[in-house]
């Protein structure tokens, strides 16, 4: 939970296009899902091809120092393309999920559902990383897993600092109740959505949330602010800011919506 002590103020989220945003927190520089590629089509091994429609709004010279990369998953291009695997050979630290952690490697730590680490802050002090759960499908996880694989999201906290949620791939707003039930209030989510949906699976329903979803995720974590990321650059997202900012709208919750900064 967020203490009174907990310093609640914005702080700058970079957003690049698709699932990938940049922020300090802690005086540590944080990535989520590096996908920096060109637009063009990526195959999926054993499923669909996957179309990219946009670039990405920066490159990765443009990051600077990053320390850590909150990766959701690593299986498909649209949360971890060529571009990004380069790029983690650079980074102290990849967080990711526990099947991630060992494909990918040295620098790569797989996090179990609410296994938290440590990291050192620059200035004295720790943040906290806890891994929360995330579905990558409008199913029971056990079905879920086997077709779209296995997915983590992330909350930080730390002494002084603001409470903020890393959604990931999930389309499951039981898992937000959950991360709520441990974490409300958050001070910044950073939400996945984009209602992305995929010929002949799950009868074409979103394995993402959807903007209606995204709205009541937001309303569930008390959050007071949202920054969207994955809802553009790629095909088969099928909701765009328009509809995030509609579904928030008839929420009552259009002063929560942060589209942060361009890369």
């Amino acid at each position: 939970m967020s203490s009174s002590s907990t310093t609640t103020a914005p702080f700058p989220v970079r957003v690049f296009g698709g699932p990938t945003a940049l922020f300090d927190y802690g005086g540590l520089r944080f990535l989520t899902d590096p996908t920096f590629d060109d637009p063009g089509d990526y195959p999926t091994p054993g499923g669909p091809t996957l179309t990219k429609t946009a670039p990405a709004t920066g490159a990765p010279a443009d990051l600077g120092r990053v320390d850590v990369v909150l990766l959701s998953h690593d299986e498909h291009a649209d949360n971890l393309d060529d571009s990004g695997r380069a790029l983690l050979a650079d980074v102290p630290l990849t967080l990711t999920t526990t099947g991630g952690g060992r494909r990918l490697g040295a620098g790569a730590r797989g996090l179990a559902d609410w296994e938290s680490v440590e990291l050192e802050r620059p200035g004295g002090g720790t943040v906290t990383v806890t891994a929360v759960p995330a579905v990558h499908g409008p199913a029971p996880r056990a079905e879920v897993e086997s077709i779209t694989g296995q997915v983590v999201g992330f909350v930080l906290t730390g002494e002084g600092l603001p409470t903020v949620y890393v959604s990931g791939d999930n389309a499951s707003l039981d898992r937000v109740r959950e991360i709520a039930g441990r974490f409300a209030p958050i001070d910044t989510a950073i939400l996945f959505a984009g209602a992305p949906r995929s010929p002949g699976l799950f009868d074409e329903q979103p394995l993402v949330l959807d903007s209606v979803q995204a709205a009541e995720a937001a309303r569930v974590l008390g959050a007071r602010r949202v920054v969207p990321v994955h809802y553009e650059g790629w095909a088969h997202f099928t909701e765009g800011r328009a509809d995030l900012e509609a579904a928030f709208a008839r929420a009552g919750l259009t002063d929560r919506l942060d589209w942060g900064s361009l890369g």
